[in-house]
């Protein structure tokens, strides 16, 4: 099949970097839970998406270490889980899908670490009571020693 391309005709492809530093509304679009890379915990990470503004459709991958040896790594990662679970008005979750679709809103800065990355800093609830989508329905999950 004959095809012509010329990629220094093609535009120029704009990039995203991260976030600007601000406040916006999002949900949570998936969740997985994954082995840390020294196989010695899990963490949590949930896909979220901007919903409103010019940022709308851009996504964030936030990772919560809910199973580690270091306490101290664990407790922060569960702090900060526990503040987004009270944002979308969750106080008991017993499967990730509870998590998808609600709106909530994160306080999103510029890691200072590495400035092509994105940190979120906190939650808090969206204007909006209710889910962006209606929520999945809860199914039955493994029992996790983190819960």
């Amino acid at each position: 099949m004959e095809f012509n391309f010329n990629a220094a005709e093609a535009p120029a492809n704009p990039g995203y970097g991260p976030l600007p530093a601000g406040e916006y509304t999002m949900i949570i679009t998936r969740t997985d839970i994954k082995p840390t890379k020294a196989g010695t915990g899990e963490y949590l990470e949930c896909v979220m998406e901007v919903v409103e503004g010019k940022s709308a459709g851009r996504k964030h991958w936030e990772r919560f270490n809910v199973s580690n040896p270091n306490k101290t790594a664990e407790d922060i990662a569960k702090a900060a889980l526990g503040n987004l679970c009270m944002a979308i008005g969750l106080d008991n979750v017993t499967d990730t899908d509870q998590l998808h679709d609600r709106m909530f809103v994160a306080k999103v800065a510029i890691d200072r670490k590495d400035p092509e990355r994105n940190r979120i800093m906190g939650y808090s609830p969206a204007a909006q009571a209710a889910p962006a989508r209606p929520a999945a329905q809860p199914k039955p999950a493994a029992a996790r020693p983190w819960q």
